[in-house]
Order: C-alpha cells, then structure tokens, then sequence
C-alpha cells in the first residue's frame, strides 16, 4: 500500500492535536510588518499577530505565500518516507499559496505530487484536509484521496461577521464612505467565503445579532436539527467563538465541532473581533 502524506498550509488553523494524530504536514505562510518577514505560527503566534494588529495605525501588514523554493524543499523533506503527497491548499483567489506549490511540484517530477485548490481558508480548508487524511489512512489511492476531500468543497458553507469595518477600509476592500457610515452606525458585516472569494452576506447592529445571524445562515442551507461537521472561528475573540460553537450544537446534530483562531491571512483584513461559523452536511 502507498505511503500517501497530506500536507496543507498554516491556514487551515487545524488543532495540534489533529495535526498530530494523522501526521499532517504544514508550511507557513509569511507576515509582512514592515520589514519584518515572520513565519505563520513558526515566528508568531496567532495571539501575538493579532495583539500587534490592533496597534497598526496606517498601513497593515501584509502576507505572502511561501515561495516555489520553500515549498520545493517541503515536499522533498517529505518524500522522503512518503510514495505520494496530496498537497491542500488556501483558495487560489485569495493567495498564491497554490501557484508556488504547482510551480514546486512541476520541479520535482520524479515525486508523485498532486496540489488541491480547496476554495476555502480556515478550518473549512481544515476539515477538507482531515477528509484526506482520512481517506488515506483507510488505505485509499493517491487518486481517491484527492476525490474525497474535492467531494467536500461543493457542500462547505462559510460565514463569518465582521466587528468593525476599519480593515476592510485599510485594506482597499471598501471606500471611505462606506467605512464611515458602517462605523457611524456600528453595523456588523456579514460575510460569507464562496467560490474561493469574499462576498456580502448580510448586516446586523451587533456582534450579538450578526452570531444568531451566522447560525441561521447555516439553519437555511443545512435545514433545523441536520447532521453536519462544523467549527467556529474568532479573530482574537475567544469566547464569542465557544459561544457560537455551542449555539450551533443547540440547532444541529454535530458530528464534529473545532473553534480555532482566524488565520492572519484572512485576519489582516477583516480585523480582530471577527468570528465566523462553518459546515457541511454528513
């Protein structure tokens, strides 16, 4: 039977623990603040990304995905006690995550490598990641690992709401306009992830009503009581997270259940406070 690696990128925001225990493989992506180039939870931690992002003032910092070269040494460093690597990563429309990882992968032909555009970032992207590594350690082929976790994408749903609209400003996703009166009235963006892009969901006054918000949006695409996997995010907003979390067990059969944090990547723009819900039917 084929040795089958899963790798993904530092994104997903998997728990460690799940990284351990199917022996998932994880390259950071980098955070630009100012000069200053860190690696994704190698360099700093998301508490600490978050803790300094508060203090921005003018310009926010940036990310960028690991480079063909960093990702050429990765899959090597892996091959050598795997046949094969399924290789899962953050939406192509939202990073060159996967652009560096073809480029790497075209370098090394003499090594089985097959990249994934999961559409998605988060823990949506981590649970398309867990349904590979899943699928080989059952024993599955190269070919079916990569089939189990694209049949995931289509029935992902992504929401997530948004605590303030400076960010979004900062980061030339909105207007001025559009930023001053959503600050004027303090309304909460709802947002959701779909087709690998960012799009407008819904509003609400306050976090308290854009969460009941997120969990109707799944009770709208899943239906009341449905048995799915799901997880909560928060952007240096811990609690909101578990207390979404455990709104979303009240209303549906969860099969699995994660809060992890934001990752920067996502985070960046959308700013801390920010929480997020997300599912799929099983």
């Amino acid at each position: 039977m084929a040795r089958i690696a899963i790798a993904t990128d530092s994104t997903a925001g998997l728990p460690p623990a799940l990284i351990e225990r199917y022996h998932i493989h994880v390259i950071p992506l980098n955070l630009l603040f100012g000069q200053e180039s860190l690696r994704d939870n190698v360099d700093i931690t998301t508490e600490e990304f978050y803790r300094r992002l508060k203090t921005v003032k003018d310009a926010l910092p940036t990310t960028s995905q690991p480079s063909a070269g960093a990702f050429r040494e990765f899959y090597e460093t892996i091959a050598k006690e795997a046949d094969a690597i399924v290789s899962i990563h953050i939406s192509a429309d939202l990073s060159g995550t996967v652009a560096s990882a073809l480029q790497a992968r075209d370098m090394l032909p003499h090594i089985p490598i097959y990249v994934v555009d999961s559409r998605f970032t988060s823990m949506a992207l981590g649970y398309i990641v867990l349904e590979a590594a899943r699928a080989a350690e059952a024993g599955a082929s190269p070919e079916e690992v990569v089939a189990a976790a694209e049949s995931i994408i289509p029935k992902m749903r992504v929401y997530f709401a948004v605590d303030t609209l400076r960010y979004l400003h900062m980061g030339g996703r909105i207007g001025g306009g559009a930023a001053f009166l959503g600050t004027a009235l303090d309304i909460k963006p709802i947002l959701e992830l779909r087709g690998g892009k960012i799009e407008a969901a819904g509003k609400a006054r306050t976090m308290k009503r854009a969460a009941d918000k997120l969990v109707e949006l799944l009770v709208e695409q899943f239906g009341e009581g449905a048995r799915i996997r799901a997880a909560t995010i928060g952007a240096a907003a811990p609690e909101a997270a578990q207390q979404l979390a455990e709104r979303i067990r009240q209303r549906f059969d969860c099969v699995e259940m994660y809060t992890t944090d934001l990752s920067p990547v996502i985070g960046t723009h959308v700013g801390p406070g920010t929480i997020g819900a997300m599912g799929y039917p099983v």
